[in-house]
């Protein structure tokens, strides 16, 4: 946790136990953004689910309208027509053999993977490289497909993955300090709507718990969880 002079005096400029309704949060957010870089604006969520029980894991995808801000570097595991098509839509890194022999010896630059299922059996000996870092392609996040043209678009245009951790939290990024306040709601919208939408069924009680805001170097905001909705898409 960033503990330095610009954060503290950050810390002092708001009240931080006090609960704050999404766009009042986010507008303390990029006030109290006062890096040298373009800080990303990280939403924390705590989840009423237990993840120990494998209907309650809480895991997709969410396309964020104003997109995320960042350069991904997207490799993807695939041979002939399924390769091309990935290169053509702007893959950084493609293969099938040879690049799972790369990615074994060490190579991980990049930021995810995505897999056709004809290549999965190979890509799966990589599971202790690829799945402590979280670059497990997996059909549930759109990352095992066929249409890798689809998939490398969607995830360079704005498209994030999501889960819950051991403990129940799930951190998604939804921009930049330096977008507009009216992108930062609408991505923090949508993935509002999309983490409600992927509530388990077995869930019981109050579902989103806690929710936290910040920029990368700044002090967490609280968020009520009884007014999510004040944000509209």
């Amino acid at each position: 946790m960033a503990t330095g002079k610009r954060y503290s005096d950050a810390s002092k400029r708001f009240d931080r136990e006090h609960f704050h309704g999404p766009a009042e949060a986010i507008d303390l957010v990029k006030g109290l953004a006062g890096a040298k870089f373009d800080e990303s604006v990280d939403v924390s969520l705590l989840l009423g689910v237990d993840p120990r029980k494998a209907e309650q894991i809480v895991r997709g995808t969410v396309a964020l309208p104003a997109g995320t801000g960042k350069t991904v570097r997207v490799a993807v595991f695939a041979t002939g027509d399924a390769a091309a098509a990935a290169t053509e839509a702007g893959a950084d890194l493609v293969g099938g053999e040879e690049l799972v022999a790369e990615v074994e010896g060490g190579m991980i630059d990049f930021d995810l993977a995505i897999s056709t299922p004809e290549l999965m059996p190979q890509v799966g000996k990589l599971g202790r490289v690829l799945g402590p870092r979280g670059l497990m392609p997996n059909p549930k996040t759109g990352t095992v497909t066929n249409d890798t043209a689809k998939a490398v678009n969607d995830f360079k245009g704005g498209t994030v993955e999501y889960r819950t951790d051991k403990a129940g939290n799930v951190h998604v990024s939804v921009g930049k300090a330096s977008f507009d306040v009216a992108g930062l709601k609408q991505n923090f919208a949508t993935l509002m709507e999309e983490i409600n939408r992927a509530k388990p069924a077995s869930s019981k009680g109050r579902y989103i718990k806690k929710v936290t805001i910040s920029s990368t170097m700044g002090p967490g905001i609280k968020i009520d969880p009884t007014r999510l909705d004040e944000v509209a898409v």
